[in-house]
């Protein structure tokens, strides 16, 4: 369609003032192309179509409702099955439309919605007539609504999905009159798609989508809607309550649930119960919680409603201030939203902090299982800090130990950011005195460096090797003077290993050797490996680094004096069983500590083991 419009040129700066004519032409629509989009990037069934339908009578009742509070309020659906023609049919006692509202909002794609039209708030009501019922042209060739607003002429709107429609007044062969306000739609199935107008399918969709509504609903004489949803449902006790909520999250989750949890936001319109697993779960797989819009379903996968951190429930939730996306299967992001969601994440932390006070023993339990979900709520606030610090053991070198007691024993705190260096350590740890914490699993490397928080003098440090042998015993002048031949040896045969022998004595006495890298000290070897890989301009910029720096940073071999073995050695006078020895206690303390042992080192163990094999056989022939 094509319409002229005249504008002066003098209306416009710098155009000359003779008289043009501009022609407004209207988009051509390709329904088909239209229907298309819907299936394939809007919806994610054909399925929504019920629900569709079901928005567009409850909105119906509503308006008319708003208009006379005693209004029927009745859906009745008919399956194919029961219909002459194999129609599906549903008839709604809603408010209706007049002549001019069904072209309006029937054929106008994209027009914003009955409810503005009809001159309501915009939170009175659910759906959207334009693209809601295009909707049904993903199981339906033909469209039929025949509708009739108060004492007006009822009126039968056809629309077909190639896009033409047609509306009649209901007078002889074009359908008989309704006898009261409301509306009909029909829908005659596309090849292919029977199926989702059959009863057995249709009593499903509307149980799934409108179990909650506020009407009567009925698929055939079945009635599908329950009333009141659980959690506004009133019982003689608390206990009472509590117990059905738990026999409706059961049914909800698959499995008896540990606690339920009333949830409440008044700005959104929103109340529900969270649901606490029973289970563990991984906290890098989306949550997803069933939600309703004015009791219709949204949808049973719905994100984002929960803050990222409460992936320990899971929730039903009925809204009537949230706004819904275009596909109204998940949830507009918006400033509501965004204060909603951190409203539930506090009534969840007012839940643990209520548990931590009355029921310590009920707490512990559900840490068991969701520990990793209360660490991360812990890493932003200070309260669940206090929980994790008081009732969450951690693993360190003194066992299994809550950290409120590990610190009321340390002032200083370390920890090891892998499970292989604390395995290693934490008995040598243990032994000198030190506070070791495993900080390897998720969350509690950042929870020990958030302590501060509630504990200002209290240090926490990642440890370093380094550190460590400060605390180990240095060897009386006599001893050192006496040992002075075995270190020699043992620089020697460890030059090729990068390392310097030490010797020390320190707890437990069954450890003969230890290996410690510090940090410098690992950044050493790994300058050391670039070099011997590069080549070319790159070897010689790493050759460039300070050779002194690198000394000073190699890492230590620590021999303990007090093992008896490692004494005995550095009385030894044979520098070839020093040798061998020493190479085999430094290929143990690689193995020990989780370390890798490149192609020189594995071929020195290997000579070191056969060597001495060699030595103790001899030693037995002598015998």
């Amino acid at each position: 369609m094509s319409i002229p419009v005249t504008q002066k040129n003098s209306d416009r700066p710098g155009w000359h003032a003779d008289t043009v004519i501009c022609v407004q032409h209207s988009f051509n629509v390709d329904l088909r192309g239209i229907v298309d989009l819907l299936s394939h990037h809007l919806y994610s069934s054909p399925r929504v179509y019920v629900r569709e339908l079901l928005q567009n009578s409850v909105d119906s009742i509503t308006a008319r409702r708003l208009v006379a509070g005693a209004a029927p309020a009745r859906i009745r659906i008919e399956p194919r099955e029961t219909t002459v023609d194999g129609s599906l049919r549903i008839h709604d006692t809603g408010i209706g439309l007049t002549e001019p509202q069904v072209h309006e909002l029937l054929a106008t794609i994209g027009n914003s919605s009955k409810r503005d039209e009809l001159g309501f708030a915009r939170h009175d009501f659910l759906g959207q007539f334009g693209i809601g019922l295009l909707s049904c042209f993903l199981v339906a060739d033909e469209i039929e609504v025949i509708t009739r607003s108060g004492d007006a002429e009822t009126v039968i709107w056809r629309g077909h999905a190639d896009g033409h429609y047609t509306v009649h007044r209901a007078i002889g062969e074009h359908g008989p009159a309704r006898e009261e306000p409301g509306t009909t739609v029909i829908l005659r199935a596309r090849r292919d798609c029977e199926h989702w107008l059959g009863a057995s399918t249709v009593t499903e969709l509307v149980r799934h989508y409108g179990a909650l509504l506020p009407y009567d609903v009925r698929v055939g004489e079945e009635l599908v809607t329950e009333g009141t949803p659980p959690w506004r449902v009133e019982h003689p006790s608390p206990d009472a309550r509590r117990d059905a909520l738990l026999r409706y999250g059961e049914r909800l989750i698959g499995t008896a649930p540990f606690d339920v949890i009333d949830l409440a936001v008044p700005e959104a319109g929103l109340s529900g119960a969270a649901f606490v697993l029973p289970h563990e779960t991984n906290p890098g797989e989306r949550a997803f919680h069933r939600v309703y819009l004015k009791r219709m379903l949204l949808g049973d996968r719905v994100e984002k409603i929960m803050p990222d951190w409460a992936f320990f429930v899971r929730c039903v939730i009925d809204t009537d201030g949230l706004r819904p996306t275009a596909s109204r299967e998940q949830l507009h992001e918006d400033d509501l939203l965004t204060s909603t969601r951190e409203a539930l994440g506090g009534q969840l932390r007012g839940w643990l902090v209520r548990l931590a006070a009355t029921s310590p023993e009920r707490l512990s339990a559900f840490l068991r299982v969701h520990h990793l979900g209360v660490m991360a709520l812990a890493l932003h606030d200070v309260e669940m800090l206090r929980i994790v610090d008081e009732w969450l053991p951690f693993e360190t070198s003194e066992g299994p130990v809550s950290l409120g007691e590990f610190r009321r024993r340390h002032r200083t705190i370390h920890y090891t950011p892998n499970i292989e260096e604390f395995r290693q350590l934490a008995g040598i740890a243990a032994a000198q005195g030190m506070g070791l914490v495993n900080g390897a699993y998720t969350y509690h490397a950042d929870i020990l460096r958030r302590l501060r928080r509630i504990d200002p003098d209290l240090v926490v440090r990642r440890l370093d090797p380094d550190d460590l042998a400060t605390r180990f015993v240095a060897l009386d002048p006599a001893a050192e003077f006496a040992a002075r031949d075995f270190v020699g040896i043992a620089r020697t045969t460890l030059a090729s290993r990068g390392c310097e022998p030490v010797l020390r004595s320190f707890s437990p006495a069954s450890l003969p050797v230890l290996y410690l890298e510090g940090r410098d000290g690992r950044l050493a070897a790994d300058m050391r490996a670039a070099r011997e890989e590069a080549d070319g301009v790159w070897a010689e910029l790493l050759e460039a680094g300070d050779p002194e720096e690198d000394e000073q940073a190699r890492p230590l071999l620590v021999f303990n004096y007090r093992n008896p073995l490692v004494a005995r050695l550095t009385t030894t006078v044979d520098a070839g069983v020093v040798e061998l020895s020493t190479e085999a206690l430094y290929g143990y303390a690689m193995l020990a500590g989780n370390r890798p042992l490149g192609p020189d080192a594995v071929a020195g163990v290997n000579r070191a083991f056969l060597g001495l094999v060699e030595h103790a056989v001899h030693a037995g022939r002598r015998i």
